[in-house]
């Protein structure tokens, strides 16, 4: 058994409107050191596979055909084993 730990955020050339609003709101906290700020999300799956390639070929399908908009986000992803 396999976790996929995914991350998807919007691409750069993209404006992040949610992103903006989180760093105006720190600015005004007082973190005036916070330059940019940028809005992902995260995704983990439990994936049954033989081995290691076969979980990051699932993994990596999902995240193109389902789970990332190929227009306007870009995703990574992480492969662990699960501990029993």
């Amino acid at each position: 058994m396999y976790i996929a730990k995914i991350l998807t955020t919007l691409r750069k050339t993209i404006l992040d409107p949610q992103g903006k609003a989180v760093e105006h709101s720190l600015k005004s906290l007082g973190y005036d050191k916070v330059i940019d700020t940028r809005i992902g999300k995260y995704i983990e799956l439990k994936i049954d596979a033989k081995d290691r390639a076969e979980a990051e070929k699932i993994a990596g399908e999902a995240c193109r055909k389902l789970l990332a908009n190929p227009v306007m986000e870009d995703f990574t992803y992480e492969i662990t084993e699960e501990k029993s």
